[in-house]
């Protein structure tokens, strides 16, 4: 049984992220990231760049640390290469594309609840009816223990969030991989978990999404 004492720091993928700067109702799309992850208690984020990522590294402006990458390393490695900047462990990984309206859900809390052991995985999963911006009908399924399967429950879409523990990465190698590997072998030895997110969520790839998201927030 793991404790967890202090809230997670968060990692933010970032890097060859062209749209997190896009303004959604006036505030960037990354803002609105660490704005879910600020109302329920983080305080301490790092992201990841490549060198030609100037707007985003200089839109942090010092305020976050920033792990740089020569050469893209992928969602795996980016975070592997960024371990020794995270101080928590767990620590949560959220993608800058997709977000749900401030003050409208607080499940970072309950992903830290499900996380109980070193091996587990915990995933922010919404249902498909709402979500908005989002192509594929779903990724996994729910079953009502709360385990992700690829058939067995509800099918749910990941939301861009996972909670994760350092040891995962031991045996990975130097180099480029996706974080969906590690996914993969959670989701083989049964220990990759999913809360619901009880909101609407908005993935925010492209113009349509864009245009989607701020409709919806209009007032």
């Amino acid at each position: 049984m793991i404790e967890i004492t202090r809230f997670p720091d968060v990692m933010l993928l970032t890097a060859g992220n062209d749209t997190a700067l896009w303004p959604v109702a006036g505030l960037p799309l990354v803002e609105r990231v660490m704005a879910n992850a600020r109302a329920e208690g983080a305080t301490r984020f790092v992201a990841n760049g490549l060198p030609g990522d100037t707007g985003v590294l200089a839109h942090f402006g010092g305020l976050v640390k920033v792990s740089r990458e020569q050469v893209p390393l992928g969602s795996g490695g980016g975070v592997r290469q960024a371990l020794p900047m995270l101080h928590a462990d767990p620590f949560f990984v959220m993608q800058t594309s997709g977000f749900w309206p401030a003050g409208s859900d607080a499940p970072l809390q309950r992903m830290v609840a499900r996380h109980t052991a070193q091996e587990d995985i915990v995933l922010l999963c919404v249902h498909p009816r709402n979500a908005a911006g989002f192509a594929r009908s779903h990724d996994f399924c729910l079953s009502p223990q709360g385990l992700i399967t690829r058939d067995y429950g509800a099918p749910v879409i990941h939301a861009g969030v996972a909670l994760l523990g350092k040891g995962l990465f031991a045996a990975r190698p130097d180099g480029a991989f996706s974080l969906e590997d590690l996914f993969d072998a959670a989701l083989e030895r049964e220990t990759l978990h999913g809360v619901i997110l009880d909101a609407p969520w908005f993935s925010v790839t492209d113009a349509a999404g864009l245009a989607e998201a701020e409709r919806r927030l209009a007032p």
